[in-house]
């Protein structure tokens, strides 16, 4: 650089100045469980001190460590550390590196691909450099980059913010993300899906996935159009795989030069693959078990000709006692234990929904391992944890999962992410089942029990396994349940995670109190010694 790095950093974020930040939280969960979402455009702040530091390589004519000063007052990092409980925790010493990634904030990007506040993410992400964080995670949303018509594609934002990420010496995580940002509780920015997308839904709203009431939901587009050609002469999986190779082409420096770690692949709502069953906007609440999302005619005409094929065409319908967004399944026919969701025709329907599920990841991975050749690619699920302790799973059902106490439904999606390489991506690793019972006892929620399935139904079939916490996590019980996730232990066989994301950048990371607990975090995850540890 041409001015010294401390210098630059020093007029940045002079004594008892503003850290400013450009961030958000977000979260595909509800405020009710107790956490709350906001943003902060342009502005933290929190003062600084020079009595607590953090190192970071500075990059110039030669490769040097600085101490940099972090936000927060001026108690030292030993006294931050010993203010916290000494709970007991595992020594991770010697464990196996586990990468930590840090997702960027959602607006990053503008709505006309143009990056925001490169200044200040430039500092940000200094500092999460200097505590040795492996790179960053971005979402390249579909509705920015192919806004204004079929085939015209504008990265000129992406490739600004991947030449700084790039600068730094960290790893890119990118998210090919078709669904809109918006319409989730802690949502705060909107990028709608793009707006010839939305002229064709207009007039045909059947494009997107519909409730039994007939509200389209405009998150994703269904996946009964993946063959169809309804998108201007092209079908949803051509459009996916043409802005998938796209990308390739554009930043292929990047690929070529390691730059860009791993693909993730966006197959539905939150860039998750699952059905849009628990949609804020249209008045879910948790712990509701959510609606089945199949009543648009593309995705009817299927289960009808399944129907017909089973021999038995009164099935070709979906349940008529399965309540409603918010019911509880002991209020519903359908999901109460002994309902019809384990009767023949209950068991055709699940089977029949779940695996459009799988299908529509089978055909979307496919065409990504093309258009990423050579490349790690992942798939996310969600952790859908309430009513895991009921017999029929309910949540999970509306969402996809077949999962009921009687059946591993994740093992069919497993093993269609086998067939492709792909590794798994899980979310909801911080959570501890007696919290869920703490503040919401009826929702019969085992979120430790879920991941255990989870982790390994992927392990069975030898797929890496990646994970993100799904609410934002600033203590230590909380990255400590994190790292029993990562390495479990006494494994026979040494399993652990591949990567770890933490959601997500924000003005509270950073604070000293916080990023003192984050960076001996990521020392446990890439199996350092931690000199405060307690050990047991």
């Amino acid at each position: 650089m041409a001015v010294s790095s401390v210098r630059l950093f020093n007029n940045l974020y002079p004594s008892r100045a503003s850290l400013i930040a450009y961030s958000t939280l977000h979260s595909g969960f509800p405020n009710s469980l107790g956490y709350n979402s906001f943003r902060v455009k342009g502005g933290l702040v929190s003062s600084i001190s020079g009595s607590s530091r953090v190192r970071a390589s500075v990059k110039g004519k030669g490769e040097r460590t600085e101490d940099y000063p972090l936000a927060g007052d001026s108690t030292d990092n030993k006294k931050v550390a010993e203010s916290w409980p000494r709970s007991l925790q595992r020594d991770f010493a010697g464990t196996p590196y586990v990468p930590v990634y840090v997702m960027l904030p959602l607006g990053v990007i503008d709505r006309n691909c143009e990056l925001v506040d490169p200044e200040g993410l430039t500092n940000q992400l200094r500092i999460l450099k200097s505590v040795n964080v492996d790179g960053v995670m971005i979402d390249c949303w579909w509705g920015i980059v192919e806004a204004h018509a079929p085939q015209t594609y504008n990265w000129s934002g992406y490739r600004r913010l991947f030449q700084i990420v790039r600068d730094l010496g960290l790893k890119l995580q990118v998210v090919m993300s078709f669904h809109e940002c918006g319409g989730n509780v802690g949502d705060d920015v909107n990028i709608p899906l793009p707006q010839w997308v939305r002229e064709i839904g207009d007039s045909n709203p059947d494009i997107y996935f519909t409730d039994r009431e007939g509200r389209s939901n405009t998150e994703c587009l269904t996946w009964g159009i993946d063959k169809e050609r309804v998108l201007r002469g092209r079908t949803a999986v051509e459009v996916y795989f043409d802005y998938m190779r796209n990308f390739r082409v554009e930043f292929d420096d990047f690929f070529v030069s390691g730059v860009i770690a791993e693909i993730e692949v966006g197959m539905g709502p939150c860039g998750e693959l699952r059905y849009p069953s628990y949609p804020v906007k249209h008045g879910w609440k948790y712990p509701g078990i959510g609606e089945f999302q199949c009543y648009d005619k593309y995705l009817m005409k299927r289960l009808k000709k399944a129907a017909e094929i089973r021999g038995h065409t009164f099935w070709g319908r979906a349940p008529d006692n399965s309540g409603s967004y918010n019911s509880a399944p002991h209020e519903t026919g359908f999901f109460r234990d002994g309902g019809d969701y384990d009767s023949y025709y209950g068991r055709f329907f699940l089977n029949w929904y779940s695996q459009i599920l799988v299908d529509h990841g089978d055909r979307v991975l496919a065409l990504a391992n093309l258009a990423f050749e050579g490349t790690c690619i992942a798939a996310k699920l969600s952790g859908i944890h309430w009513w895991y302790k009921t017999a029929s799973h309910a949540a999970e059902l509306t969402s996809g999962f077949y999962n009921p106490a009687h059946r591993d439904g994740y093992a069919p999606i497993a093993a269609m992410l086998k067939k492709h390489g792909v590794a798994l991506n899980f979310t909801c690793v911080e959570l501890r089942t007696l919290n869920q019972h703490e503040g919401f006892p009826e929702a019969m929620a085992d979120p430790e029990g879920l991941v255990w399935q989870v982790l390994n139904a992927a392990w069975d079939v030898s797929i890496p396994v990646a994970s993100e916490n799904a609410l934002p996590c600033y203590d230590r019980e909380g990255y400590n349940k994190i790292l029993e996730n990562a390495k479990p232990r006494n494994d026979p066989d040494g399993r652990h995670l591949s990567a770890f994301t933490y959601l997500r950048l924000n003005p509270a990371l950073i604070e000293r109190r916080n990023f003192v607990e984050f960076e001996r975090f990521v020392k446990g995850m890439h199996g350092e010694a931690i000199s405060d540890l307690p050990l047991n």
